[in-house]
């Protein structure tokens, strides 16, 4: 199912044609005044009283009752925010998460991974209304933050969907299994048959590009007397920005010398994706549920600039004679369906459910050559597909039992049996022969193949109140993986409330990740930008003949100790303030190596097993890592009277990523020169994401009118390079985001500036700029497309 128009019109067509369809779904729907987004100050000040649904079992547990930290982020925030991709509006709002816009990276333009505390995005568990969900197909192989990783694809649920987001800053293995070193986003769906809406976007750059528009509608319907059924669909759309300089390379021979050849910023895409959520009671107490989601995504990015001397060296000059660029066009299919029914028996409640997921990335490489075919070479060619699939079978347990203590306790019992898929499809023929398509070469018949594992795990937590003033949890979780045996993980937790107004949180526990199948068995050889110079570098499974010729060995689980401890202060019922302090120790670190630059005699021994590469590199456990943060976050509500009504909020995040141990350097390599985690590794892992972000917002409501103003500082990073001596520190930024809305009945419109003061990051050095072309770092908290303005207009009944 793609969510395609069958007429398709050129995209200056599309925004008319959007506000039409808007006009024309507004008139049809129910003519019922929505209630104001902003919540009174009364109603704020019990925000903290919000029942919460990760992290716990228990059906009562508020806010502020978590003995770990959650935020909560309303369907309301995420709208006020001047985007639509839910990675992004997570960035703007969570200081304890990033989310970087690499260019220049290969799929990893079209699939961006997002860091919580300054961590693997791999390291963070997301679920859809508490069930796990799949990752994407794609690994981050390139020069990105997450390199190594195969994250969730963040952005393919769409906002419209969303009722709100919970995010639990905390280790979650002992409840949730493997992924939830870092955290856990939970991503809570609208539910009832009540209640609908149809919004439409338009966005542009400062420049002048990067022209984007996003069209969404939500709706409820019953079913039946008490069921119902909710759909969501989203068109997203956005042009290309580049931030690319002038190319001053080889100034003899091209025609093309200063003038801007590459592309260095966001990539056209435009995805379509839908969403769909139903209840249905059944006989008795039963209940059954479904979700299902469907995201479809066309990506244009780009490799680096062929130049002309390039194309008349590898005889394709008839083809270009100025040069190519060549261009990766990619599809993302990403499918999730989620059955299942719950009920009561004997005094338990249960919830069994099956779980299925499927990521699918497929990419042709356009405007290019293949150079062994000269200038015979097609221009496109089918460069393969990735796969990935996750289904998992799930029955939770949970009742109340009495201890004799301050309150009845939650006990909770489940098993899981999940099994993955993962699978990489050659590309055609022309494409991976005899160095394959300039600028990504297919995936080989050597590549591909499809591998499987099987996973059951078994668990169980206790929590409730030992006095009205302490109150405590435990969980414990067992799992056992076919490919590599058994782990587990434990929690403790407890929360003591001196008065109402202050209160002390505390948690110790331990984790593990689990090897992904795609970090086991991706294998690619693509084209890389090492050290100034084009690369064409073999990306090796770990147990392949080709890693172990570089002195690889078998991959093994993450471990991980996570400790935390917060203050709770609420002095005022319009005031509260947590400031929690975390430490977290990995070990056996899952990297992928340095790109090993290969001297002829290894070169040598690949080649005799048919690999054609200069560089090479695989995944190791060779790192023991630490990483020691704050966490501080205060909210302040006020009502001004007949001036209106505000609200405040300062969050900080401070985080400090260190290295505990590496292993020793594998023999091989040392006696070829070679490191395998090198500094350029280590940084990445250290220094390589902002040691701190704050984000301060003000809001305020006057009758129909609101406005907001939020300032976000993103701390200093480090890149480093092979050569010391190109290293480079990028400062500290300040970007400030101002909107303001109006709302009449069941309209609203709003309009806002993000980056007002246009900040850039620091430019790259020359030593780093390849020649002025990479003008702007791919780490960059915060992108570098400088200011975009936006507008947004919205019908709710």
């Amino acid at each position: 199912m793609v969510l395609r128009s069958p007429f398709p019109l050129p995209h200056r067509h599309a925004i008319p044609l959007s506000v039409v369809a808007l006009a024309a779904i507004a008139s049809f729907a129910p003519s019922v005044h929505a209630q104001s987004s902003l919540p009174s100050a009364a109603a704020s000040a019990d925000q903290l009283q919000q029942v919460v649904v990760t992290g716990t079992r228990r059906v009562n547990r508020t806010v502020a009752e978590s003995e770990s930290p959650v935020d909560v982020l309303s369907a309301a925030d995420l709208q006020r925010t001047g985007t639509t991709e839910l990675a992004t509006a997570l960035g703007q709002l969570l200081p304890s998460l990033n989310f970087p816009r690499p260019s220049l990276t290969d799929a990893s333009d079209a699939v961006r991974p997002a860091q919580l505390r300054g961590l693997s995005p791999d390291q963070t568990l997301v679920l859809i209304d508490g069930k796990r969900r799949h990752t994407t197909a794609v690994v981050n192989i390139n020069g990105t933050q997450g390199r190594g990783a195969a994250p969730v694809d963040l952005n393919t649920i769409p906002l419209a969907a969303i009722e709100r987001i919970e995010v639990l800053r905390d280790g979650a293995a002992a409840q949730y299994g493997s992924d939830a070193i870092a955290g856990v986003i939970n991503i809570v769906l609208k539910k009832g048959a009540r209640g609908g809406s149809v919004n439409a976007e338009l966005g542009q750059t400062d420049a002048g590009d990067g022209l984007r528009h996003t069209e969404s509608a939500s709706a409820g319907f019953a079913l039946g007397q008490d069921g119902w059924i909710r759909f969501a669909l989203e068109n997203r759309h956005q042009q290309r920005t580049n931030r690319a300089g002038v190319d001053t390379r080889e100034a003899a021979t091209e025609p093309r010398f200063v003038q801007v050849n590459n592309r260095l910023g966001d990539p056209d895409s435009h995805q379509q994706a839908a969403v769909l959520n139903a209840e249905l009671p059944l006989a008795g107490a039963l209940q059954a549920y479904a979700v299902a989601t469907l995201s479809h995504r066309d990506t244009v990015s780009a490799a680096f600039w062929r130049t002309r001397a390039t194309a008349v060296a590898n005889d394709v000059a008839d083809l270009y004679p100025e040069g190519f660029l060549p261009l990766q066009r990619s599809t993302t299919v990403d499918v999730g369906l989620i059955a299942g029914v719950r009920g009561e028996l004997a005094g338990w409640s249960w919830d069994a459910s099956l779980n299925h997921g499927r990521n699918r990335f497929d990419i042709d490489v356009t405007d290019t050559a293949n150079y062994s075919l000269g200038n015979a070479s097609p221009t496109r060619f089918d460069a393969g597909r990735l796969s990935n699939q996750q289904t998992v079978l799930n029955l939770d347990l949970s009742r109340e039992i009495d201890l004799g203590l301050a309150a009845p306790w939650t006990l909770a019992l489940g098993a899981e049996a999940r099994r993955e898929r993962y699978e990489i499809d050659a590309g055609e023929p022309a494409s991976y022969q005899s160095g394959g398509a300039s600028g990504f070469p297919g995936f080989q018949p050597g590549n591909a193949g499809a591998h499987a594992r099987r996973d059951v795990a078994a668990y169980a937590s206790l929590e409730g109140r030992v006095t009205q003033a302490f109150s405590a949890s435990a969980a414990l979780r067992a799992e056992h993986y076919d490919d590599f045996g058994g782990a587990s993980s434990a929690k403790l937790s407890g929360r003591y409330a001196w008065s109402p107004a202050v209160a002390l949180r505390g948690t110790v526990s331990t984790g593990f990740r689990a090897p992904s199948l795609a970090q086991r068995f991706f294998a690619t050889t693509s084209t890389n930008l090492i050290n100034g110079a084009l690369v064409e570098a073999g990306t090796f499974p770990v147990e392949s003949a080709a890693a172990a010729a570089l002195g690889a060995k078998p991959l093994k689980p993450e471990k991980s100790r996570n400790l935390s401890l917060g203050l709770l202060l609420q002095p005022l019922a319009q005031w509260q303030t947590t400031v929690d302090v975390y430490q977290i120790d990995i070990d056996d670190r899952i990297l992928l190596s340095a790109n090993l630059s290969l001297p002829t005699a290894l070169r040598d021994q690949l080649a005799a097993q048919g690999v054609l590469v200069s560089a090479g590199r695989y995944f190791t456990n060779a790192l023991d890592t630490r990483t020691r943060g704050v966490d501080v976050v205060s909210t302040w509500q006020q009502d001004w009277g007949g001036a209106g009504r505000g609200q405040y909020t300062l969050a900080y995040n401070h985080n400090r990523n260190s290295v505990r141990h590496v292993d020793d350097n594998p023999a091989l390599l040392s006696a070829n020169n070679l490191t395998l985690i090198d500094r350029v590794t280590l940084a990445r892992a250290t220094v390589g994401s902002p040691k701190d972000k704050l984000v301060a917002s003000a809001e305020h409501r006057w009758g129909p009118w609101s406005g907001r103003v939020a300032a976000s500082r993103y701390g200093s990073f480090v890149i480093r390079q092979s050569n010391a001596a190109n290293d480079q520190t990028f400062g500290a930024a300040w970007l400030l985001d101002v909107s303001a809305g109006w709302e009449q009945g069941a309209w609203q419109v709003s309009a806002g500036v993000d980056n007002l003061t246009d900040r850039y990051p620091d430019r790259v050095i020359a030593a780093n700029a390849i020649g002025g072309i990479l003008a702007y770092n791919q780490f960059s908290p915060f992108g570098f497309n400088g200011r975009q303005y936006y507008a947004k207009v919205g019908y709710r009944w």
